[in-house]
């Protein structure tokens, strides 16, 4: 397992795209946030969860963390999790990505000691909820906060980081469809997600 990284579990709880809590959607026989979960506990020797201040708890056998400051999504959540963790950086994950890849967040973290900042891109679209970060970030977070810049895809040009990206082309030697890059946010990804996964246990029509 990997010791010197934490898995930090975003699971705010704020889904107002989806209509409902995705924290608790069934993809086969588990929720959302138990498959997350589960990937982040296989992989890390420490894991915490991260939710909004105004979230409900989740029951969980890790840390549940509120954030530290309300209202900055995502951001805040990083925010939160680098300032918990007891490690130099953090690997942080979104709940509502039901295929994590193992493979792939173990080539991400091999390469913490290259950059500030190691975040994966599909389809020319960053995904800052599947990345690495290391603790020299939290400056630049407080500048971001300072300025309402809630965007974490604005710390990727940012003259105080190291940034690694991961193309496409890289993830695909190690999940050829891209399956970890999912994420769930509409009805219609909820749909694909669970077509997909049935597909995988055989349960197609």
């Amino acid at each position: 397992m990997i010791s010197d990284v934490t898995g930090v579990l975003l699971a705010g709880g704020k889904s107002r795209r989806m209509g409902e809590d995705k924290r608790f959607i069934l993809v086969g026989q588990r929720t959302l946030f138990e498959r997350s979960c589960a990937v982040l506990c296989e992989l890390f020797e420490q894991v915490c969860v991260v939710i909004a201040q105004d979230s409900p708890s989740l029951q969980a056998n890790v840390p549940v963390i509120r954030d530290i400051i309300p209202d900055c999504g995502s951001l805040g959540g990083l925010y939160t999790g680098l300032q918990r963790a007891q490690t130099q950086h953090i690997f942080l994950a979104a709940c509502d990505m039901p295929f994590l890849n193992p493979d792939v967040i173990r080539y991400m973290v091999r390469l913490k000691d290259q950059a500030d900042m190691v975040i994966s891109q599909w389809a020319s679209r960053l995904q800052p909820t599947h990345a690495l970060y290391g603790r020299d970030c939290l400056p630049v977070l407080e500048e971001m906060m300072n300025l309402h810049n809630r965007k974490i895809q604005s710390m990727i040009g940012h003259p105080a980081l190291r940034v690694r990206v991961i193309a496409e082309m890289e993830i695909r030697q190690i999940d050829r469809d891209g399956r970890s890059m999912f994420n769930i946010n509409t009805p219609a990804d909820l749909e694909h997600v669970r077509s997909v996964h049935d597909a995988d246990m055989g349960l197609g029509s």
